[in-house]
């Protein structure tokens, strides 16, 4: 009876009958405290948490398997816990103290994401970007073809120095709508030059006195707020505005019409070569 009163009463054997954690060290290539720490509910909580605010970037196991370090640190925390290392909704000591983060750095086709528990890498693995890809090809094959910017710097050259009138303002102010993609003009931009040029233009009595249209589009691609390849609708607009108060329906030759026109011309060539 004493024997076995005893066998109760030593803290040793029960220490040693208690299942060892899964400690950070079992699981992660890491150092120090870490190392040694039971990894707990709460670290997986947290790290499942990181991973899903990575906006854009599905983790491994949510494509169809593969290796994140929530899984792993949920699946630790799940026998710590039954074993009774830890409790429900303990959190270890570094992950309270430095913190649980995931990271993502961009690379061509894809990203790198990086998970850090206490400062210490536990997980890294890359993510094909498809639509990142598709981006960059649609980049390449634009590089290629004619924007409305180059259509205006085009119609600057061939124009010479005629004087600026009233209808290639109008042709203006449409080709830079087209180019920025939305219904508006940009405060001092391209249009706002082209009318008050036109205006002077007027009142001027000797043309060596008035504005050119090669002085308001030259350099016309720095002065759009933004510009994409010309199109065919992009040029019938232009066009329609440039012929509006022309009873005869005329484009000027050289003008912005004809060279937005031409533009849109060339690109569709290019894109029924491709």
């Amino acid at each position: 009876m004493a024997q076995a009163q005893a066998t109760r009463g030593d803290p040793m054997k029960a220490q040693q009958e208690q299942p060892e954690p899964i400690q950070y060290g079992h699981v992660f290539a890491v150092t120090g405290d870490l190392a040694v720490q039971a990894i707990a509910p709460r670290d997986a909580e947290a790290m499942r948490t990181a991973e899903e605010s990575v906006q854009g970037v599905q983790v491994p196991q949510a494509s169809g398997g593969g290796f994140s370090a929530a899984v792993a640190m949920e699946t630790a925390a799940a026998y710590n816990q039954a074993v009774g290392a830890v409790r429900p909704g303990q959190a270890s000591d570094a992950a309270t103290k430095q913190g649980i983060t995931v990271t993502q750095t961009a690379v061509p086709g894809g990203r790198i994401v990086t998970e850090f528990v206490a400062g210490q890498v536990v997980g890294q693995y890359s993510v094909a970007d498809q639509a990142m890809m598709q981006q960059q090809q649609l980049v390449e094959e634009d590089a290629s073809k004619v924007t409305i910017g180059e259509a205006m710097e085009a119609a600057a050259l061939s124009a010479g120095d005629r004087p600026l009138e009233e209808t290639d303002a109008a042709a203006i102010r449409a080709a830079e709508t087209q180019a920025q993609g939305e219904d508006k003009v940009m405060p001092g931009g391209l249009a706002d030059q082209a009318w008050a040029a036109a205006s002077a233009n007027a009142w001027a009595e000797r043309d060596e006195d008035k504005i050119t249209v090669g002085d308001v589009l030259s350099d016309a691609t720095t002065k759009l707020a933004d510009d994409k390849p010309a199109a065919r609708e992009d040029a019938a607009r232009v066009v329609q505005a440039e012929t509006y108060s022309d009873a005869g329906a005329r484009t000027k030759a050289g003008g912005v019409g004809a060279a937005v026109t031409t533009a849109a011309r060339l690109n569709k060539e290019d894109d029924d070569d491709a």
